[in-house]
C-alpha cells in the first residue's frame, strides 16, 4: 500500500488510474516518430492514434490488441479506455497472446466495479 492508500481490491476505477506512471512523451517514440511498442511496424505515433480511430472496428480490435500486447499497461491506457478495450474484446483478443490473461483479469475487474 502506498502511504495510507486503500488496498487496490478497496480502490475505485478513477483512483487506481490515478496511480499509473505512463513514459514520458519524450521517451514514447524514437527519433522517427515511431512508438516504442511498434518496433515491427514504421508507424508515427500520430499514425497510430488515426488507427484507434478509425471507423472500422475490425481495424481498430487489431491496433488495440497490439497495443495491449507489447505496451507497459500504464502506457496502453492513455491510449484507450477499459470501455473501449470491453466493446472491442472480441476482435482485439485474438491478438494478446501471452497478455491475454492479465487484460482479462483487469477487464473483469472493472466490470464488477462498473455494475455496482
Amino acid at each position: 500500500m502506498l502511504d495510507g492508500a486503500p488496498a487496490p481490491s478497496k480502490m475505485g476505477y478513477t483512483e487506481l488510474m490515478s496511480l499509473l506512471n505512463p513514459t514520458p512523451p519524450d521517451r514514447l517514440v524514437d527519433r522517427q516518430g515511431r512508438p516504442y511498442f511498434l518496433w515491427d511496424e514504421d508507424v508515427t505515433l500520430e499514425a497510430f492514434r488515426q488507427k484507434l480511430a478509425d471507423p472500422d472496428p475490425e481495424l481498430r480490435g487489431y491496433f488495440v490488441g497490439k497495443l495491449l500486447r507489447q505496451a507497459k499497461p500504464d502506457d496502453a491506457l492513455t491510449f484507450v479506455s477499459l470501455r473501449e478495450i470491453d466493446e472491442l474484446w472480441p476482435r482485439l483478443e485474438p491478438y494478446l497472446g501471452k497478455k491475454r490473461a492479465f487484460w482479462a483479469w483487469l477487464l473483469e475487474w472493472w466490470r464488477r466495479r462498473v455494475r455496482r
